[in-house]
This record gives structure tokens, C-alpha cells and sequence, in this order.
């Protein structure tokens, strides 16, 4: 089965409880991918979960590291978490950019997929700035150079637009969801799945000899709600996709 890379999905959340005259903090550390390691544990995927702040000490920071994976996984987590290591942040020490140790991965015959969120592909205020990395050219997307949020919090149901082994035998509707980010599949690329009118599920091989994926809303709450992590079709759909981009039979 495909060894899978999965970064992000985690983050610390720092709260201020103001109670009349006095205040004070609270921090918590959430890591949101639980349902989505399941779905590909439970499907005999061999997967390494790297959280977000440890993106500097465990992705790896060589094109040779990156031949244990068959797959690598980035769901919101911006670029600036493989591009600015604390060694080139905080001292100036020229390191390897991450994003392009992907992009090489890809162009070798690497899989990539990027999950959508608030860090991911532009993402709020344009801060996770995927589109001006390297990666960009391995993506089957094209990315906006402005916050690329669609929310659509009374939900909206995707729908099945193409035919392709990935989908074959799901359903054509899915649970719905709440929000996605706005991005356009390239020419070449082949578009999957719609969500209000948006490119939600889009595949290639454009770059290289590797193959690429997006889905352009979140695997987690808040976008992706409860009955959207208990249909059905869940773990089937990301199995296939992961199983696709490895270049595995379906």
C-alpha cells in the first residue's frame, strides 16, 4: 500500500477570558486530521503525520528524504512553514525551500495532494501564499493572489462533474459543506467534483512523471461538517485518491 506524508492539520489556540475588571489566558493545541488518518489507516495505508510546528524538524529537508513517501499529503498549513525554517528566519542560515523539494518530488513521479482550509492554497487574508511557491507549477490549480475564501455557511451540496477511477462508484452528491477556497483547474488538468459552482475535487499529471491532486475544502470541521465525516463514501474517496496518485491499481 502507498506510504502517505500527511502535514498540517493542527494549530494552538490562545483564548483571553475577560471577566469584568480582570483577565486572563487560556491556550489549547488541536490537531483536526483524525478522521481523514483513519479513513487511510483503516484502508491499510502506511501514514506519518507530521504536525504543523514540526514541519521544520520532521518533512524532509532533502530530495532523497522524500523517496520514503509515495505520497505527500499538505492540508492547512501555509508556505511560510516550508519556506522559513528557524534557521533562515531567526538567523539568516541559508536552507533548502521545502515547497520546492515537493514540486521536485512530483516532477519525479511523487504524488502531491492539498486539502483545502484557512492556510491553504491562498487562504485567508492571502497568508498561506501557496501560489507563490514552487510547488504552484505541481498543483492542477491555479491559485488567487487574494484571500480565495468561499464560505457557504447554510452549506451546499457537491456534486460529481467528471468521470474518472477516483469517483467511480460513489455517490454523485455528497454531504454538504460550508465552505471551500476558490481556485481554477488548469486546462489540462481534469475536474472531479463541483461545490457551488467551484472546482472541489481536481487531478493531473502535468508535472513530470508525478501525479497531483486538490480538493479545495477541509477533510475537518468547520468546513467539513459532521455528516460529511460519517458518510459512507469517506473513506472510499480518499483511499481511491491517495491509491491514484501513488500510481496504485483501483
Amino acid at each position: 500500500m502507498p506510504r502517505v506524508l500527511v502535514v498540517g492539520e493542527s494549530w494552538f489556540t490562545y483564548t483571553v477570558h475577560q471577566k469584568g475588571f480582570d483577565a486572563f489566558h487560556s491556550s489549547e493545541y488541536t490537531e483536526g486530521g483524525g478522521a481523514f488518518l483513519e479513513a487511510l489507516r483503516s484502508r491499510g495505508h502506511e501514514v506519518t503525520y507530521v504536525p504543523s510546528h514540526e514541519i521544520p524538524t520532521r518533512v524532509p529537508a532533502t530530495a532523497d528524504g522524500f523517496d520514503a513517501y509515495d505520497v505527500v499529503v499538505i492540508s492547512d498549513v501555509g508556505a511560510n512553514s516550508f519556506q522559513l525554517p528557524p534557521e533562515t528566519f531567526n538567523h539568516s542560515v541559508p536552507s533548502l525551500d521545502r515547497s520546492e523539494l515537493v514540486r521536485g518530488f512530483v516532477e519525479r513521479g511523487g504524488g502531491v495532494l492539498m486539502i483545502g482550509g484557512y492556510l491553504t492554497f491562498s487562504g485567508i487574508d492571502a497568508r498561506a501564499r501557496w501560489g507563490r511557491s514552487p510547488l504552484a507549477a505541481a498543483l492542477p490549480v491555479t491559485m488567487l493572489d487574494r484571500d480565495d475564501r468561499v464560505e457557504l455557511p447554510a452549506g451546499a451540496v457537491p456534486e460529481v462533474v467528471g468521470e474518472h477511477a477516483v469517483v467511480q462508484g460513489l455517490d454523485r452528491s455528497w454531504p454538504a459543506l460550508l465552505g471551500l477556497n476558490e481556485v481554477t483547474a488548469r486546462p489540462e488538468a481534469t475536474l472531479l467534483a463541483e461545490c457551488a459552482g467551484h472546482p472541489l475535487l481536481v487531478v493531473g499529471s502535468g508535472h513530470g512523471t508525478g501525479r497531483s491532486a486538490a480538493f479545495t475544502s477541509d477533510v475537518a470541521p468547520h468546513w467539513a461538517p459532521p455528516p460529511f465525516l460519517d458518510w459512507k463514501g469517506y473513506p472510499e474517496l480518499w483511499d481511491r485518491l491517495v491509491r491514484w496518485l501513488a500510481g496504485a491499481e483501483l
